[in-house]
């Protein structure tokens, strides 16, 4: 299952970071996700795990030949997140920890800028990112405060909506702190936290309590009481896919999530009618949760026509894109390349300059962004710059995948 428990080893001859992953079932996104890894890694003393959850997909084999470089751990059943990653935390040697989720893509520069952020803030114990999701928006959990009884109820009842910069009624999704400015914050996200080796060593990892969701709320309160700091780090902007593991509106997702919040109150919420106060909140919370996934069951948007898509690349890289894009459920009608560079003058539909015109004149539905040609950071910023309401897939050079997202409720769209 694993290398056994690795002794102490001293900080001198410590890796710069250890990176672990936990994967289940989700072997196109996580492909994406290593090949982004390889290319921020440049010059970082480093070393991934990915610790499989008992995946069904066929993760091992189509992952292992491709990525002898990564540690991979391969667990005969779920164990779930946190004791997944308690598990390859045990053979972890970096100065510095990131938890990091199969469904992301990080810049090139990340990494390095997040690990000099933490070297020269020794009193920071874990750093989040700001992240977007696969259509380019904003994620509000890249930030967070401690979901106390008031905190919650003031996000249940939809004040924190009408008041969404108030330091107390949006104070759930940190509403005080600028998406894209540095601060201090109570919970991070687990889909990119940077932890100190001194973190770790005081809290121990993620506590094996919480199966899926709530570890994160958790380990982020336990880094504070041990007296270090959140940073949410805006410097940075990671891609975070939404809804591939467990889709939001299934009767799975909403029991464990809520269910995960209880078991957070009842940990560090004890003191007089606290405790039942929250409890009472979560359990509106979650009957409303399953009343909104009722009204959104079996609700699909099944396409009747191609969908018009343009793939902005070199023509090498065209062509291999195109080949794969036969494979697609859906019906694609690929209306031409989007060139990237002045000095590319090979048949082509309008160049990236002027993007947002090239996709109006065209009618294009869709994009496919070559990380081979752009870089992910550049593929980041466009998602985000890009006006017009198209819908984004990705392909890593090298890859035999490309991947997207529609939206955080649904499971996101893999071609291969």
């Amino acid at each position: 299952m694993g290398s056994p428990l690795k002794k102490r080893i001293s900080q001198e001859k410590r890796l710069q970071l250890s990176i672990i992953i936990v994967n289940y079932n989700v072997k196109y996104f996580l492909e994406q996700c290593l090949f982004s890894l390889q290319a921020a890694l440049t010059n970082i003393e480093s070393e991934i795990f990915v610790i499989d959850n008992a995946s069904t997909d066929g993760s091992k084999e189509y992952l292992t030949k491709k990525f002898n470089w990564v540690h991979f751990i391969w667990l005969p059943e779920n164990l779930g997140f946190g004791k997944a990653n308690n598990l390859a935390l045990q053979n972890a040697t970096g100065q510095y920890i990131l938890f990091l989720n199969p469904d992301t893509i990080l810049p090139e520069d990340s990494l390095q800028q997040c690990l000099q952020y933490m070297h020269r803030h020794p009193q920071a114990g874990a750093l989040g990112v700001r992240m977007i999701d696969g259509s380019g928006k904003f994620l509000k959990e890249s930030k967070r405060m401690l979901p106390t009884t008031w905190v919650s109820f003031y996000k249940i009842s939809g004040l924190a909506a009408l008041f969404p910069r108030s330091k107390k009624w949006a104070a759930y999704y940190a509403g005080h702190l600028p998406e894209k400015e540095i601060g201090e914050t109570d919970i991070l996200a687990g889909a990119f936290m940077m932890c100190s080796r001194k973190a770790i060593d005081l809290t121990r990892g993620f506590d094996e309590d919480f199966f899926m969701y709530g570890e994160d709320v958790d380990l982020s309160y336990r880094i504070q009481q041990a007296g270090l700091r959140n940073i949410y780090f805006a410097e940075t902007t990671i891609l975070h896919f939404k809804g591939e593991s467990t889709q939001r509106f299934s009767r799975e997702y909403v029991n464990r999530f809520y269910d995960a919040m209880q078991l957070f109150s009842k940990k560090h919420f004890t003191k007089g009618g606290h405790t039942r106060l929250l409890s009472l909140a979560i359990n509106l919370a979650k009957g409303l949760a399953h009343s909104k996934r009722l009204m959104n069951k079996g609700i699909s948007l099944p396409r009747t026509k191609p969908t018009d898509t343009a793939i902005i690349s070199t023509q090498p890289e065209f062509s291999r894109i195109i080949h794969i894009l036969k494979n697609a459920s859906n019906p694609i009608l690929i209306k031409g390349r989007i060139a990237f560079g002045d000095d590319d003058q090979d048949a082509q539909i309008g160049n990236i300059k002027n993007i947002d015109t090239v996709i109006k004149e065209n009618q294009l539905k869709q994009i496919v962004f070559a990380a081979e040609t752009l870089g992910f950071k550049k593929i980041i910023s466009l998602t985000e710059k890009i006006k017009k309401p198209v819908l984004f897939l990705f392909h890593a050079g090298g890859s035999h995948s490309i991947v997207g997202s529609t939206k955080k409720n649904n499971q996101g769209i893999t071609i291969f």
